[in-house]
């Protein structure tokens, strides 16, 4: 903590520095980068204009490697600076690659649910908001971000979620019966959660939003409406999220997983116990809960699962970014990334393979 207050007053240094403010994007494309920073989370987004924006900045290390990450990443995408970085919520795997990431490259303007905060997280939120000062905004449900020719909704933000279904939302039959599960911890709940529109294409990307939250955003009305790509939530750990009414009433057709080797996909969820024993029963694996998924076309992972490498727990080798474990000398730190066309076409690529899908939004 004292490591990441202290590269404060370095990073504005950065942030004072002139720029020019945007990268050269003229495909007519939303690019997006997932971006591997081994189990935190960290996504760039890249609009037609070049006008960018980074929903979260991975974690903290003592030689800062997910702030360089994000960095190359950000070089790839030709940025010379990042217009909008939101932070879903206080947790070091979140919001822990601010400071290093700051010296590195300008940011203009900061977004976040709010001083809300358990004690274990004041230092990074504080740290945070000496960094942001008066670029930040504080952001609730059904608020956008403003980000060239690309629609950014806010569903949830400390609470409530939205109250307005989006992407032709409606009522939803899943509830009935669901299984229900005790609340997550506070900064769990509360957290920015996105809906992101270019076009044809429909995304949502919740952070570590819970299952009690997410039955709060789809019942007994789905707010969300359906999607085509969605950045599965926890980073893929369905211990206490995925729940299948939200799953189910979304019907992404293709799903990213912003996993570590041996965090989120491969975790058990037979610890958590849903508080209606009587719930319709459900898949408790995170990989076959989502690859049984009507009309899923495609499941990609930044990482293979250490926690689980058994070839039917994890998706294609072709789809997964990384295949090694933790902390080796070589890893090269690949990112999945896609291309989206505003009518709905998209292309996601595997960086280590070279390999590509494309995908038609339905």
């Amino acid at each position: 903590m004292k490591r990441f207050l202290a590269a404060v007053a370095l990073s504005a240094l950065a942030l004072a520095a002139p720029v020019s403010t945007q990268a050269q994007n003229n495909t007519g494309n939303l690019q997006i980068y997932w971006i591997d920073v081994e189990g935190g989370a960290s996504t760039l987004f890249v609009s037609p204009t070049g006008e960018s924006m980074l929903f979260d900045t991975g974690n903290p290390d003592v030689n800062d490697r997910d702030a360089k990450r994000i960095f190359a990443a950000a070089q790839k995408a030709g940025l010379k600076q990042i217009d909008h970085v939101v932070i879903s919520h206080w947790h070091g795997d979140h919001v822990g690659g601010l400071p290093a990431l700051a010296k590195m490259i300008p940011i203009a303007h900061f977004y976040d649910h709010g001083d809300g905060v358990e004690e274990a997280d004041k230092a990074r939120r504080d740290g945070y908001r000496a960094l942001a000062g008066n670029k930040r905004t504080v952001l609730k449900a059904g608020d956008t971000i403003p980000f060239a020719g690309v629609q950014v909704r806010v569903l949830v933000s400390e609470g409530p979620v939205i109250a307005t279904p989006i992407n032709g939302g409606g009522p939803n039959p899943l509830c009935t019966n669901t299984p229900q599960m005790t609340p997550a911890g506070a900064e769990n709940i509360r957290m920015v959660s996105l809906a992101i529109n270019y076009g044809n294409f429909k995304m949502a990307s919740l952070g570590d939003l819970d299952w009690s939250r997410e039955l709060e955003l789809v019942c007994p009305v789905n707010k969300l409406g359906t999607i085509n790509l969605y950045t599965i939530n926890r980073h893929g750990g369905l211990d206490d999220s995925g729940s299948p009414a939200l799953l189910g009433a979304i019907k992404p057709q293709v799903v990213v997983i912003n996993n570590g080797p041996r965090k989120g996909l491969g975790q058990s969820d037979d610890r958590v116990k849903p508080i209606n024993p009587q719930a319709t029963p459900y898949e408790k694996n995170s990989y076959l809960r989502l690859a049984k998924l009507p009309g899923i076309e495609g499941i990609w992972q930044e990482h293979l699962s250490m926690i689980d490498k058994d070839p039917a727990h994890n998706t294609s080798p072709d789809m997964i970014a990384n295949l090694q474990d933790r902390e080796q000398a070589d890893h090269p730190a690949n990112w999945i990334s896609a291309t989206v066309g505003r009518d709905g076409k998209f292309t996601v690529t595997n960086s280590r393979t070279g390999f590509s899908k494309s995908y038609t939004a339905r």
